[in-house]
């Protein structure tokens, strides 16, 4: 059988998602606490692979087994076996058709910044930082020259492995919360480090480095080794994994239920 799982994980402590000869990813410790319950190895497929440092508050994962589990055992049984910053927020048997990333047609991220001249003691791994004031109008506007369909080669990681830098951005918004700011994106899939460069693009322009039409000119120019450097992961968490209805898998996160509960 397929069991699909919802994952929240605070990434501070971990290398990152994916499973290291160290162990020191999340699916590691993930794939070690259903083991545990299952009795035999498990290996787990995820909707995406997060960074070193960055957070999930939706991220979707499923595994197959032959042993047979009431629900509570693939959610309270597997968390009693993880660290207290992975949770299992949810199990579902799904259709051996599912595959989490394969099936997934959407992804959200959210990135939440502290924007003061003093940085947050108590948000040092759960909001990136910038100390400069920032114009969320210049933001807002050179935000949205990334939607739609382009080639974001001057946005992914030169080790980035994607076949296609080709991705459809459908938001791309940036809100001011107190003294934080918060960008929403959400797109068909995102490549290796785009979300933390497109980030450090917009506070370049929002400090007033750049205009806003810098954004659009990136785009074109299609060279990373233009763009401003890459921002930091801390800020960074993925909110949402969108499928078809016909899986059936709960509702993905609301904004309410993600980041915003942080400030």
């Amino acid at each position: 059988m397929k069991i699909a799982l919802g994952i929240t994980y605070d990434g501070s402590s971990f290398c990152g998602w994916q499973s290291q000869p160290s162990s020191c990813g999340i699916q590691d410790a993930l794939e070690l606490a259903i083991a545990n319950i299952a009795q035999h190895q498990i290996r787990i497929h995820a909707a995406g692979r997060t960074d070193a440092g960055v957070h999930a508050t939706g991220q979707v994962v499923h595994f197959e087994t032959d042993s047979i589990r009431p629900t509570s055992a693939w959610v309270r049984g597997v968390n009693a076996y993880l660290p207290d910053t992975i949770r299992v927020e949810w199990a579902l048997e799904v259709n051996v058709e599912f595959h989490a990333r394969f099936s997934a047609y959407e992804r959200s991220y959210q990135y939440l910044l502290y924007n003061a001249p003093v940085a947050s003691a108590l948000m040092a791994t759960k909001a990136g930082w910038f100390h400069l004031p920032l114009n969320l109008s210049a933001m807002s506007e050179a935000a949205s020259f990334l939607l739609g369909e382009h080639d974001f080669s001057a946005f992914r990681a030169s080790e980035c492995q994607a076949k296609t830098a080709v991705r459809h951005l459908k938001k791309a918004e940036v809100r001011a919360v107190g003294k934080y700011f918060i960008f929403d994106f959400s797109a068909n899939a995102f490549l290796q480090h785009q979300v933390r460069n497109m980030i450090g693009a917009l506070i370049y322009i929002g400090k007033g480095a750049y205009s806003p039409v810098y954004m659009k000119e990136l785009l074109e120019r299609r060279d990373r080794n233009l763009s401003p450097p890459t921002f930091s992961s801390n800020g960074l968490y993925l909110t949402a994994v969108k499928y078809d209805e016909k899986w059936n898998l709960p509702t993905a996160n609301s904004d309410a239920e993600s980041i915003h509960l942080l400030i």
